[in-house]
């Protein structure tokens, strides 16, 4: 496979040159622990980038309903901003090993402000349909940031600086839930597109004059030969072929649970209000931030055992999840123990594959997260067929069974991932 080589522009000052964009070596990143205000930045922008596609999650009645759509296939829209995510998993991300990373990024997050207008603005269920595929396809800027924020960070702090950051994901995918419920209840499930789309032009601002310019020099690798190279990279890498099943089987049960969860909360005899249903993200967020020393617990070497634990904890959750209707204290910890599990595992299948190679970060990120989008969709369609079927109780015992064959997956491949890893 054709190596890429990385040059790191040097400006020791970092809020100088702000129309270039700030330039940092690697070594001066390294030596100050990646500098926290970025590392930050970073993990606010994939935030920001991620929600736009689950704002739509608690909005699935409003769009059922205006656009008239059957309950019982209004996850395709879902599905369908997760196929157009991996698909851009797979075209733009491999990018970020070619291309400078900040033009990328900024380049991005443009046009993911104007995908957003169009949703906001739609007339129709195609139009609709056709926006939401833009916003999925462009939302892979969070993983070229967390491939950028990989390359920045210290070897023996890449597992907590990746944990940060993808923590900034998962807050962005759950508080996505709580801030569009919120803006529905006051001003329309439109509003909830066009004040992201705001919010994205400022973050854009912020970045042209922050963001990292790094400077690339590449060899002989053409577009098709870096795209033919994430295929080659799965048949060299054992642990990522591995770490990308988990991640497919554990967004699967995320979204089983993430997709559907407002059916059984909006309909009596909860009849929650959407503000009062976004709220629930927030115990997400808990979650999320507890798993955030899985990376750390990476860089020690734990990650087997981190797995393991976690995914048992994501076969607990589902039990208590099932007392929806009963209990919303018991959905509420059932919420931050499937949070919490998705989080550990997913940061630390990112910090070991991250480790496979330096060179190909972008690559790796963008093998490992088609895997993601597929569990997400194969999720979103499943949940909502099911429960138009056999309920709240269908869609538990669903979520569990994922949940109970990821955990099996990992005790069969356990013993391959840690020769692999040696």
């Amino acid at each position: 496979m054709e190596k890429v080589k990385v040059k790191v522009a040097v400006n020791a000052d970092t809020k100088a040159n702000s129309s270039q964009g700030t330039l940092i070596t690697s070594d001066s990143v390294h030596s100050s622990s990646m500098f926290r205000y970025v590392t930050l930045l970073f993990a606010a922008a994939c935030g920001m980038s991620v929600a736009n596609i689950y704002f739509a999650q608690p909005l699935l009645d409003n769009l059922s309903s205006e656009f008239n759509i059957d309950y019982s296939i209004i996850g395709i829209l879902i599905t369908i901003t997760q196929i157009f995510y991996a698909l851009g998993l797979l075209l733009l991300v491999p990018l970020g090993d070619l291309l400078n990373q900040r033009r990328l990024i900024i380049g991005q997050m443009l046009l993911s402000t104007i995908a957003l207008v169009i949703v906001g603005t739609a007339s129709s269920s195609a139009v609709l349909f056709a926006g939401m595929a833009l916003v999925g396809l462009l939302a892979v800027v969070t993983q070229t940031i967390v491939a950028f924020a990989a390359t920045m960070a210290a070897p023996a702090e890449r597992g907590r600086v990746v944990g940060m950051v993808t923590s900034g994901i998962v807050i962005g995918i759950l508080l996505a839930r709580t801030i569009s419920g919120i803006l529905t209840d006051l001003a329309g499930w439109r509003s909830v597109y066009l004040v992201s789309a705001a919010l994205m032009l400022l973050m854009v601002c912020v970045l042209f004059r922050v963001l990292p310019n790094v400077e690339r020099e590449v060899k002989s690798l053409s577009y098709p030969q870096l795209l033919r190279s994430v295929f080659m990279l799965f048949a060299q890498e054992r642990v990522l072929r591995i770490r990308a099943i988990l991640a497919m089987l554990i967004f699967t049960a995320f979204s089983i649970l993430w997709t559907s969860l407002v059916l059984p909360l909006s309909a009596p005899p909860l009849s929650l209000s959407h503000t009062a249903i976004g709220a629930f993200g927030l115990a997400g967020v808990a979650g999320a931030l507890a798993a955030a020393r899985a990376g750390r617990l990476a860089d020690r070497g734990y990650g087997q055992r981190t797995t393991g634990i976690a995914l048992i904890l994501l076969l607990i959750s589902w039990l208590l999840i099932s007392y929806t209707e009963q209990s919303l204290f018991a959905l509420v910890i059932g919420i931050v123990l499937l949070d919490l599990a998705v989080q550990a595992v997913h940061v630390t299948n990112q910090s070991m594959i991250f480790a496979l190679s330096t060179e190909a970060r972008s690559r790796l990120t963008a093998g490992y997260m088609v895997f993601y989008s597929i569990g997400s969709a194969t999720g979103s369609i499943a949940s909502t067929h099911i429960y138009a079927h056999y309920g709240w109780d269908g869609v538990c015992w669903l979520g569990a069974s994922v949940s109970a064959l990821a955990l099996l997956f990992w005790a069969m491949t356990s013993r391959a991932t840690a020769a692999a890893l040696k």
